[in-house]
């Protein structure tokens, strides 16, 4: 079923939407971009007559009350955008009541599912490995299965529209599905839209492909470079990676962050990508402080030469030639991840730069790919969001569509 087919006149809806916004230390939403993505999908149910209820995760609350990740605080945000005032269910798991009052047109947020060890599925308090975690896994099966019925009682239809949990198999994304018919679930607009801008990237690669994958750590990361070696022209690996490179090519990083244990992965990078003939761009200097903040003492170093006492926190200004050159005519760009400690406006020269060169080839005509939490975070900060093609609301299920799995939240749908 496609939700453009679909008429949600006198239905109840549940839309799992992906609310798991940034908020700041008094509560309040720093970046609504997740909020708005799932508009289209929310205004279709209303403007149909159907009556709309939306469930969410907020933070890995582990399956206990969080009051800190409670998602009554986004209600005022939600309201807003909507334009309808949201009621709230202070309970996911029993909001039979407020779910049955619901009236077409009306609208009602549950709290956060993940309140519930039964959302993900993971027995609490076992340990991994022994025969209690199994035994209490099998039991835990059986409650997440209740779970989602209890979720899926509350409607006549689902539509899964969150897909930056679309790579987790957990009640709302890929178990509550099995309660409805063909006819009565299926994509929102955002998953259709993530959906197809993964297939323009990687079923219709038009060359030069550059991709940028940023980020503190190369084992995060390591599934999609591997994968992306076999599909690039251009791979330029930035942001906190960089040092684990340097020191596996016997640099001195100082105090810059570094997993030691992933060296040989480093090296064995390097060696892919010349034996694919993959133009492979590591950052040659670095803005380095003596401080983890703001307004430390900063001074540029080669990347493989950065004193004692200091650590590398941004792409150094020929760093930053070498990546607006690999972006540069590029036709296929994917950027995740960014090249510094971009938070500290200080430090944010060097994602700046990227964002800047991607803007600058999309311009020319390339299909700009932006997703993961910092890179959008990063774009929007340079005020450079309309100017690129496709920013994406998922990370990891981002990642591991284009690493080739198959996620859980799609295929519960297409199944």
């Amino acid at each position: 079923m496609k939700i453009a087919d679909f008429n949600f006149a006198g239905k109840k809806a549940i839309v799992r939407v992906d609310f798991n916004v940034p908020l700041d230390e008094n509560g309040n939403v720093t970046d609504d971009t997740r909020i708005r993505g799932a508009l289209p999908t929310l205004k279709k149910v209303l403007a149909d007559g159907g009556a709309l209820i939306m469930m969410s995760h907020m933070g890995k609350p582990k399956g206990k009350v969080n009051e800190k990740l409670s998602l009554s605080q986004i209600v005022p945000n939600v309201s807003a955008a909507l334009g309808v005032e949201v009621k709230f269910a202070k309970d996911c798991g029993n909001a039979s009541e407020e779910a049955a009052a619901l009236k077409p047109g009306e609208a009602l947020l549950l709290e956060n599912l993940r309140f519930y060890p039964e959302e993900e599925g993971k027995p609490v308090g076992v340990e991994k490995g022994t025969p209690e975690y199994d035994a209490a896994k099998k039991e835990m099966k059986g409650r997440q299965q209740e779970f989602a019925k209890k979720l899926a009682s509350y409607a006549d239809c689902y539509v899964m529209d969150a897909f930056g949990t679309a790579h987790r198999k957990h009640a709302s994304t890929a178990v509550i599905d099995e309660y409805f018919d063909k006819d009565h679930k299926m994509l929102g607009y955002l998953m259709e839209k993530e959906v197809h801008a993964v297939d323009a990237v990687l079923g219709n690669i038009k060359r030069p492909f550059t991709a940028i994958m940023g980020g503190s750590k190369v084992s995060t990361k390591i599934g999609i470079i591997e994968n992306l070696l076999t599909k690039v022209d251009n791979l330029i690996l930035c942001g906190g990676m960089t040092y684990t490179f340097a020191k596996a090519q016997g640099g001195h990083i100082g105090l810059s962050i570094c997993e030691d244990d992933k060296l040989d992965v480093a090296l064995d990078v390097i060696k892919k990508a010349k034996e694919n003939g993959v133009n492979l761009v590591l950052g040659t200097d670095s803005v380095c402080g003596d401080a983890f903040k703001n307004d430390c003492n900063t001074q540029v170093c080669p990347s493989g030469a950065i004193p004692e006492g200091w650590e590398g926190m941004d792409a150094g200004p020929e760093t930053r030639k070498l990546f607006a050159n690999a972006i540069k005519g590029a036709k296929t760009i994917l950027w995740n991840g960014p090249a510094g400690v971009f938070e500290f406006d200080n430090f944010a020269g060097g994602s700046k730069a990227i964002a800047e060169a991607i803007a600058e080839a999309t311009k020319e005509g390339a299909f700009s790919l932006i997703g993961g939490g910092d890179s959008v975070a990063c774009i929007n900060k340079f005020g450079l969001a309309d100017q690129v093609s496709y920013i994406s609301t998922g990370g990891g299920a981002l990642l591991e569509a284009i690493e080739g799995k198959v996620l859980p939240g799609v295929a519960a749908i297409e199944a």
